[in-house]
């Protein structure tokens, strides 16, 4: 091999380590900033790692919303018509937030209670996040529940 071809395959395979390296980084960049959408009921059966951030989905129960006067912390109950699970955050939410509704809150799992760092609400009467309709329509037909057709506009 020539020195010209020596040098040649020297920078060939820097390159490729250095390409190598730099798609390894970005994937644990990626894996490490995923949060995965589960129901309640995949909360509760163990789906998701205890120390996980992800964000849960479903719908606030009627009833369930309590925030003490003067305060920011706020307690609720989210469902996925299969399961409950109590949810709590320090933020504020957003005005579209209403008992009855969908919701995607993302946070961690703390002693059996989700503690939401951010809280997403539906924003008109007839949105729903396709993870969650998905996850719900599922649950509609395992409990044999009639489903509205979607409203064609």
């Amino acid at each position: 091999m020539t020195p010209v071809q020596r040098r040649r395959m020297a920078w060939v395979l820097l390159l490729l380590l250095a390409s190598g390296l730099a798609t390894t980084l970005v994937a644990f960049a990626l894996q490490r900033n995923i949060a995965y959408l589960y129901t309640p009921a995949e909360v509760l059966r163990g789906d998701v790692d205890a120390q996980a951030r992800f964000r849960l989905g479903g719908m606030v129960v009627k009833g369930s919303f309590n925030r003490p006067s003067g305060s920011l912390q706020a307690h609720f109950v989210v469902t996925d018509g299969d399961a409950t699970l109590p949810v709590s955050t320090d933020r504020i939410l957003p005005d579209m937030f209403r008992e009855g509704t969908a919701v995607v809150a993302s946070g961690r799992l703390q002693d059996g209670v989700f503690v939401a760092d951010e809280v997403l609400a539906k924003h008109d009467e007839n949105y729903v996040p396709k993870e969650v309709a998905d996850k719900m329509g599922d649950a509609h037909r395992k409990h044999d529940v009639p489903v509205a057709a979607p409203e064609v506009r």
